[in-house]
């Protein structure tokens, strides 16, 4: 699977993050729209055959078509950037600056929720014929889904707010992790298998993940969820994307910077076997 050694991938996702800094403004939004759009259809996807099917299991084995054919087409999550981008700051990139990181997760953002709320949509369309119904068994799914993420937190107050935090740290912890298995490999399946298992455990673990639930809520709103938009926002997106840009720099961009882009000594004064040099 032409598998690329840590120190090489690590390289290779400061210099994603580099370019994505300086990208421009139509280009970084064209792909977050890309992005947000394929990545609603998959969760469109996978509740449905969760709904279908009542194995929860094979949607969440399904789901990562999405997030495979997303990253494959060269297409940016919010996610991903606010964990790759921070690295090329923190490696002193020349240039990179805070305010250029953060104009792209804004640009990122404002792509991925205008991608997502195009499919939430245009899904609405096609569970309700058009409005001129109630919704099918799949639309009244993700309504129920819409209120229990919002208001099933809301009822337990700081400590529904403090599960919602967690659960958004986990999701991007996993979730960044397959934004660096693209990198793991030079080959289409090795990219692929590596970035499927970690998609597989945040969606089957049902952890909280800012742009599949710009596409949940909205489609929650427009087809009879019980929640407001409001509530949406408190208790959800925005603690939701807190918690997505923690896990995922505290917990995967920090850890591999840390060890495999400034390696600790080894053996002061003594030659490295040809083994340990590979490892390092």
């Amino acid at each position: 699977m032409a598998y690329v050694a840590p120190a090489d991938f690590v390289r290779k996702a400061i210099d994603a993050g580099e370019a994505k800094v300086f990208m421009a403004t139509k280009d970084a939004f064209i792909r977050a729209y890309m992005a947000g759009a394929i990545l609603a259809l998959a969760a469109a996807f996978a509740v449905t055959i969760n709904q279908s099917t009542g194995q929860p299991l094979v949607g969440a084995l399904l789901f990562p078509v999405g997030f495979s054919m997303l990253y494959l087409l060269g297409y940016d999550l919010l996610t991903g950037v606010v964990v790759l981008t921070p690295l090329a700051l923190l490696d002193r990139r020349p240039g990179v600056t805070v305010g250029g990181v953060l104009r792209n997760w804004v640009v990122v953002f404002l792509g991925n929720f205008a991608g997502a709320l195009t499919v939430a949509v245009m899904m609405a369309i096609v569970f309700t014929f058009g409005f001129a119904t109630e919704p099918n068994a799949v639309g009244k799914f993700i309504a129920g889904i819409g209120e229990a993420r919002t208001l099933g937190y809301e009822k337990y107050g700081a400590s529904g707010m403090l599960t919602l935090f967690v659960r958004a740290m986990m999701c991007n912890w996993m979730v960044s992790t397959g934004v660096i298995g693209a990198m793991l490999s030079t080959s289409v399946p090795g990219k692929v298998i590596a970035m499927w298992m970690p998609i597989t455990v945040f969606f089957f673990m049902t952890f909280e993940h800012s742009v599949v639930n710009m596409f949940l809520f909205p489609s929650a709103l427009l087809m009879g969820g019980h929640f407001s938009v409001l509530d949406y926002l408190i208790w959800n997106e925005i603690p939701t994307l807190v918690g997505n840009i923690v896990g995922g720099i505290a917990f995967t961009g920090l850890m591999l910077y840390a060890t495999h882009a400034r390696t600790g000594a080894s053996r002061k004064g003594e030659a490295l076997s040809p083994a340990m040099r590979a490892a390092e």
